[in-house]
């Protein structure tokens, strides 16, 4: 039986409150990936990442929920270098990661705060608000009436995007069991349902993130899914940079930043960042 000590940290919370609780293994590298799974069921927050060494980037990652291991994350990737920053293994600068889903950039601000790269979009299914909305408790007509499609988009994970007129976010009433088994005959993560906001609002989009497929019913900040948002929001309004609110409902508000670069037209990295911290470290057999 190994001691394993667990890091929980806020990722892309608000001056250091809310945000989207990640667990973080050090010196992973002698843990066998059950041992890992038990911890993360251990842990039981969305995700937990575990860091070890490579011999292909700076730090190999690896990412488990409660009862699956997934290719990416993008909370537990901030939680993780927000870290190792915060406990001077790392300075400011720049990183790569290894994971599932590539060798993927980090950048280290001098302040602590993460930005993180993701992978190019893939663009995927296209679905129609009869089949999505009675999952969500709404009329298919609500979700229509954005013009916008309902699209699986991965930046890292398959996520089915799926927007919602303004003041319609807070008032889903979801159903777990269905969307589980949606994900599972589409091959996707879960559902990233957002509001677009006014245009005077501290926020471009405010969204909701469920996920049961993979044990996660609703979760407060989801980095991989708001690089996917990104990407769709630039293809049909053209946006580079947008502010995302999430787990309003959840009363663990999070803020995450996007920033897209594209030379020439052509869109060639996908950022999410945003701050962490601290929430206190606990011991654990597996």
């Amino acid at each position: 039986m190994a001691q394993v000590d667990v890091y929980l940290v806020r990722a892309f919370s608000i001056s250091g409150q809310g945000g989207n609780l990640a667990g973080v293994v050090l010196y992973a590298d002698a843990l066998t990936d059950l041992q890992k799974q038990s911890i993360a069921k251990q842990v039981g927050v969305s995700e937990t990442a575990f860091v070890s060494q490579s011999d292909k980037a700076d730090f190999q990652l690896s990412f488990f929920t409660p009862t699956v291991e997934v290719d990416f994350c993008g909370h537990a990737t901030l939680s993780a270098f927000w870290l190792l920053r915060y406990l001077q293994h790392i300075s400011a600068g720049s990183y790569q990661q290894e994971t599932k889903a590539g060798v993927l950039p980090v950048e280290v601000a001098l302040n602590g705060d993460v930005l993180m790269s993701q992978s190019l979009p893939i663009w995927s299914a296209e679905f129609n608000a009869e089949q999505i909305a009675p999952m969500l408790g709404l009329q298919p007509q609500l979700i229509a009436q954005s013009g916008l499609p309902i699209q699986a988009v991965s930046t890292g994970l398959v996520d089915v995007l799926i927007p919602v007129p303004y003041g319609v976010l807070d008032c889903l009433e979801i159903d777990n069991d269905a969307i589980t088994h949606f994900c599972q005959q589409y091959q996707c993560v879960g559902f990233h349902v957002f509001e677009m906001n006014p245009p005077e609002a501290p926020y471009t989009a405010s969204c909701r993130n469920f996920a049961p497929a993979v044990g996660i019913p609703e979760e407060s900040a989801t980095g991989s899914s708001s690089g996917a948002l990104a990407c769709y929001l630039n293809r049909h309004f053209g946006y580079q940079q947008a502010v995302f609110e999430q787990g309003r409902v959840m009363k663990m508000p999070s803020r995450l930043v996007t920033q897209l670069t594209i030379k020439s037209g052509v869109l060639t990295q996908v950022q999410v960042g945003g701050e962490g911290a601290f929430f206190k470290k606990i011991m654990l057999t597996c």
